[in-house]
């Protein structure tokens, strides 16, 4: 039998650091900077792209000496969209534009809504889509302007159907592609609960496909605020009279675009480029606003997407 000695543990000192319990793990835990909480802030680390992009143009116009007919500074823009807003009633402006888009796209994401259910019920209805989305997707809306004004006349009416074309079709493409992604093992889920029509599109495919739906509603919004800002460009969207004439110049019946060109008439650059800042402020906001919390309510929470 081997002895006690022998059966004990051989350390060898070659291998062995006595002072191991003595290293400094480093902080399990400790509280998180001033700077890393701001930059982990997702409108912060926006928030600063703005303000350089703002620092870059004032300084460039400044050093660059840039005549302010061409390119004003931010401070000149920033002067003229207060005016606009205080004196020239620029907000009212912006809510002619959004109303006027609002129902646009009510109605587009209506029309695209029957279009997708009918490819989802029938052969035909699949074909059908298909075959109008490769036809007129491709086809620029404000192309249909001029077709519109015609049949339309100088109303709101030529500007909503050519919101309708911005809308229908990336709404229409998105959620479409997003039901056929729908896994087999959900269709199987719906038909065993015995879901037909109208339950199964909503219970099942929606859920399943809300990301791409989702993504067809931002590009829809997109496509169809530049449409609408081009579209006023041309002749404002300006609310007829009683005489059936367009409001007079001036007012405030037109929509965002019609200031826009407005002021490029009378050459009041401040002005233009304050009304294009408007435009992207007003995208900024739809954006954060209306569609990040749709998609921290949904798809965030529902775990499909990553933040």
């Amino acid at each position: 039998m081997p002895s006690e000695t022998a059966l004990a543990l051989h350390v060898r000192p070659e291998f062995e650091n006595p002072d191991v319990e003595k290293a400094v793990v480093g902080d399990i835990e400790r509280r998180l900077s001033l700077w890393e909480r701001a930059s982990n802030m997702d409108p912060v680390r926006k928030l600063s792209v703005l303000v350089l992009v703002i620092v870059a143009w004032e300084l460039y116009t400044r050093i660059g000496n840039i005549n302010e007919l061409m390119f004003p500074t931010f401070s000149a823009t920033g002067t003229a969209l207060v005016n606009a807003v205080v004196n020239d009633g620029l907000l009212i402006n912006v809510w002619n534009s959004l109303s006027l888009l609002f129902t646009g796209y009510v109605i587009g994401i209506g029309i695209a809504a029957v279009l997708v259910v009918l490819g989802v019920w029938t052969r035909f209805g699949q074909d059908l889509l298909t075959t109008l989305t490769a036809m007129l997707n491709p086809l620029p809306a404000i192309a249909l302007l001029p077709l519109a004004m015609i049949w339309f006349g100088l109303g709101n009416s030529a500007i909503i159907f050519t919101l309708l074309h911005s809308i229908i079709w990336p709404v229409a493409l998105n959620t479409h592609a997003g039901f056929q992604s729908v896994g087999e093992t959900l269709r199987m889920v719906g038909r065993n609960y015995s879901l037909t029509g109208l339950p199964y599109i909503y219970k099942i495919l929606i859920p399943a496909s809300f990301p791409a739906i989702l993504t067809g509603l931002r590009i829809g919004w997109a496509y169809a605020w530049r449409t609408l800002i081009a579209a006023e460009l041309v002749f404002g969207g300006q609310v007829m009279d009683t005489s059936g004439m367009l409001g007079a110049e001036g007012s405030n019946a037109g929509g965002l675009g019609w200031i826009i060109f407005q002021n490029q008439m009378e050459n009041q650059t401040p002005y233009v480029f304050a009304g294009l800042f408007t435009v992207i402020i007003v995208g900024i906001l739809i954006e954060n606003v209306v569609f990040r919390n749709i998609e921290d309510r949904t798809v965030r929470k529902w775990g499909m997407q990553r933040s």
